[in-house]
């Protein structure tokens, strides 16, 4: 039924229904040209005959023997979704490539195949944008505000941590503002500026909770953090600490600096002043 395109449409219409989660089913021919329309569990799509998808993910490097073919996972031209293909190789009784059959996955109606992501638990280093890093040492750090009252401010962020439920802490020493998460809203984040950073009223406003057990930094090792992030602000006039971040769920201390780089470590590794983060 190869090349009577109705029949094989009826065909692809009969068989998507066996195949679990499939979105869409279609033939193709060697170079990549659809040679029948779209098939789904609804029906015929009556808009793609004659479509060339020769340059899409799934048709690079085929090989001239393969039989079938799982691509990764690519974004879909249309839906802008990621999604993947199945490649099915379709010959002739003498063995010549006729075409291909071609059937489409949404990644959403898949199955979940594998554990939940994990951060990895070693030290991260990302560059940042070369513009900024080109100009660094044109710079020097202006003191703000919160360094102006850092001892106040850490203060408080210890006790909003350790005694009022905030899990995760994002703080801008540069513009002197906090970005906060607490666990009993944990979708939402709040924004504490300098004055309410140096204003111990504001613990009032965070329930008092107690220090989760799950917590992978201990509330007592939280004020050596903070401190560790007072040294990177003031070590050097050029190359200094612009954004620190804390997460005692993760257990996970975000660095920014002034260079634009950042770094991802878990706080063990942070509080080692052995550490190449300290020593390079």
């Amino acid at each position: 039924m190869w090349k009577n395109r109705s029949k094989l449409e009826h065909v692809l219409e009969a068989r998507i229904r066996k195949i679990f989660h499939c979105k869409y089913l279609y033939a193709l021919d060697p170079a990549g040209i659809q040679v029948c329309d779209n098939i789904s569990k609804e029906g015929i799509f009556q808009n793609d005959f004659g479509r060339d998808r020769s340059d899409r993910p799934y048709m690079q490097n085929l090989g001239e023997n393969f039989d079938f073919n799982l691509s990764e996972a690519y974004i879909s031209l249309r839906a802008k979704r990621p999604s993947l293909t199945a490649l099915h190789s379709v010959r002739s009784d003498d063995g010549s490539l006729l075409g291909y059959i071609g059937a489409d996955f949404d990644l959403r109606d898949l199955p979940m195949t594998k554990a939940m992501y994990e951060d990895p638990k070693s030290w991260v280093q990302l560059k940042g944008d070369p513009s900024i890093r080109s100009g660094v040492f044109e710079q020097k750090r202006i003191e703000s505000m919160l360094d102006q009252n850092i001892d106040t401010v850490f203060g408080i962020l210890t006790e909003l941590s350790s005694d009022h439920g905030v899990f995760h802490i994002m703080l801008h020493f540069s513009s002197s503002r906090a970005v906060v998460w607490h666990f009993d809203d944990p979708f939402r984040y709040r924004l504490l500026d300098v004055e309410s950073l140096i204003d111990p009223d504001i613990c009032l406003a965070f329930p008092k909770s107690h220090y989760p057990k799950n917590a992978l930094i201990p509330a007592d090792r939280i004020p050596e953090i903070w401190e560790a992030f007072r040294e990177l602000r003031f070590v050097d006039e050029m190359l200094y600490l612009r954004t620190g971040t804390l997460n005692i769920f993760n257990g996970i201390v975000g660095l920014t600096f002034s260079c634009d780089g950042s770094h991802y470590i878990p706080w063990e590794e942070f509080l080692d002043r052995k550490h190449e983060l300290w020593t390079s």
